[in-house]
């Protein structure tokens, strides 16, 4: 039997593979490299468009459990992540050309995926099939989703972070540290003292910005990717509450902790390129420029890619779909990645997993295994079909969708690390696993 996987991005080839890996001929479409939508550059399967992070690794973070059970189901990107890391502190980050190429690779490579370069234009009811073109969907494949979902069709913005050239920074005025010391020199902080940070604030908050298609539709900003001007409009410490926060820092000219920071983050594994950490934008580009040029240390820097918004399309998931991704009223049918309602990298990937796994069980191939609760996965797949959600969100990985341990920890490092141990021993009292790895927990006044 033949299975249909429609969209090579993260979730798109974690489907594949898993059908595949189960002995599944898999059908992949992919429009790359014949068309791309306005946030694809590469021909490559897996592109990293909005960061280059994958979130924390340790096990006792959300992110980290989310990982760890995606490498028990077989995922072949956080395989392919590990070997393709670059140095993020406590975070997964990864060189995103070798990242890409090396899930590209994996999946053409596999002798029971075919991959097709076309454009899909329309959703057959009758084929076994996981949508996961993402939230770019576009064109005619984007009306005929919108036909299944009929007026349970959201539409979304979201933003990426400019890029700079590493030897174009001012190293007199940055330095490097991590955190509390956690990561060594991962990252590299550009500090401002009060005044710096309050001009910096009033150049944002007048940048003008790009213009957006289909303006004429209200602009409903993502929260997981909020763009660091619509952050800065929600009030001046905003930003020093979020990605500008200094707590954990000591600019060494100073001896003291800055008035804010911007934190730069290697982009590929050489440290050639920097991300500018956080900064989601959708000023113009010579905004991007002149106003990230206030920056201390980046007067000079110089940019390889300036940050970009685009249109992310979600479906309303608790209207619309199972638990198992597939749809109520299509039942061969199945939704995955962001445009099924999950955040993030690594939540996108995990929903293919759960896809294909769940339509190989209903097909006989594996045991069917409601994935309950008390795991991420399970979590995130009870958040996308419980219809009581009134205004749905898209959502991450995060504690507060596991429900809570039957006794009260008031130490969050030990109590995250029996939120982890009580996933991690359903796995493995349910064969995904055969042992359970052991946390060890940061030494007291650490993050």
């Amino acid at each position: 039997m033949k299975i249909k996987v429609i969209g090579a991005g993260l979730a798109g080839c974690e489907a594949a593979y898993k059908l595949a890996s189960l002995g599944f001929e898999v059908e992949l479409y992919e429009m790359k490299p014949i068309k791309y939508s306005p946030a694809h550059k590469s021909e490559l399967f897996a592109e990293l468009v909005c960061s280059n992070s994958l979130k924390a690794a340790r096990l006792n973070s959300a992110a980290g459990l989310l990982k760890w059970e995606m490498e028990q189901l077989g995922s072949v990107c956080v395989a392919v992540a590990k070997k393709c890391s670059v140095p993020a502190g406590g975070a997964l980050a990864v060189d995103r050309d070798l990242f890409s190429k090396a899930v590209t690779e994996a999946i053409k490579n596999h002798p029971n995926i075919e991959v097709r370069h076309q454009e899909v234009e329309s959703i057959d009811l009758d084929e076994y099939t996981i949508v996961a073109s993402g939230p770019l969907t576009e064109g005619a494949l984007a009306e005929s989703v919108k036909r299944l979902c009929s007026e349970d069709y959201l539409n979304f913005f979201d933003a990426a972070a400019p890029i700079i050239t590493a030897d174009s920074i001012d190293r007199d005025i940055v330095f490097t540290e991590s955190r509390y010391g956690k990561g060594g020199d991962d990252y590299i902080n550009c500090p401002f003292n009060k005044d710096e940070y309050e001009a910096f604030v009033d150049a944002l908050l007048s940048a003008e910005r790009a213009t957006l298609h289909d303006a004429d539709k209200p602009l409903q900003v993502y929260e997981g990717c909020m763009p660091i001007e619509v952050l800065a409009s929600r009030g001046r410490d905003a930003m020093r509450f979020g990605p500008m926060k200094p707590v954990g820092l000591r600019d060494p000219r100073t001896g003291h902790r800055p008035w804010a920071v911007v934190q730069l983050r290697k982009e590929n594994s050489n440290g050639t390129m920097l991300n500018l950490v956080g900064f989601q934008t959708n000023l113009k580009f010579g905004e991007q420029k002149r106003v990230f040029g206030m920056i201390p240390g980046l007067q000079n820097a110089e940019f390889v890619r300036y940050g970009v918004m685009h249109r992310n399309s979600f479906i309303n998931s608790p209207k619309l779909l199972n638990k198992d991704f597939s749809m109520k009223r299509h039942p061969k049918i199945y939704f995955a990645g962001q445009i099924s309602g999950v955040e993030g990298y690594m939540e996108s990937a995990a929903s293919g997993i759960l896809a294909a796994y769940h339509l190989a069980s209903k097909l006989g191939r594996v045991k069917e295994v409601d994935f309950p609760e008390i795991t991420m996965v399970g979590a995130l797949s009870g958040y996308i079909c419980d219809e009581s959600i009134k205004d749905f969100q898209p959502m991450g990985a995060n504690f507060g969708v596991l429900p809570p341990l039957d006794v009260n920890i008031k130490d969050k490092q030990k109590r995250y690390a029996e939120l982890f141990y009580r996933s991690a021993n359903w796995f493995k009292d349910n064969g995904f696993t055969d042992s359970v790895p052991e946390i060890v927990l940061e030494s007291k006044g650490a993050k």
